[in-house]
């Protein structure tokens, strides 16, 4: 299956967390990116406006380098509201009612 956001250009932005640790602005949406514990589970989940989207093995090429150091940081009021409806699901699996429980990876 393919999704339009694979060939989106993202700026993102720090967030400062360490789950959910960029988000970026694209089209007047809101996009969030949880890390995961990679191999074991895919790299990355993608939300957007809070929506599990998709899983990702890998970054795509057009997404540039979501953790990079340069990345300005999120403001504070923006990541609260950002990532507030998204803290429940920090462990992989868990925004469909099957969290990941095995301590080694997600534990």
């Amino acid at each position: 299956m393919s999704y339009d956001e694979l060939r989106a250009e993202p700026r993102w932005r720090a967030t400062g967390h360490t789950s959910f640790p960029a988000a970026a602005e694209v089209g007047g949406r809101w996009w969030v990116l949880r890390i995961n514990c990679f191999p074991d589970h895919p790299l990355w989940t993608l939300f957007v406006d809070g929506v599990r989207r998709f899983d990702t093995d890998g970054t795509p090429p057009a997404w540039g380098r979501p953790l990079s150091p340069s990345s300005p940081p999120l403001d504070a009021r923006t990541g609260r509201e950002l990532l507030g409806p998204l803290l429940d699901f920090a462990a992989y699996g868990s925004e469909v009612g099957d969290p990941c429980d095995n301590p080694f990876c997600c534990g």
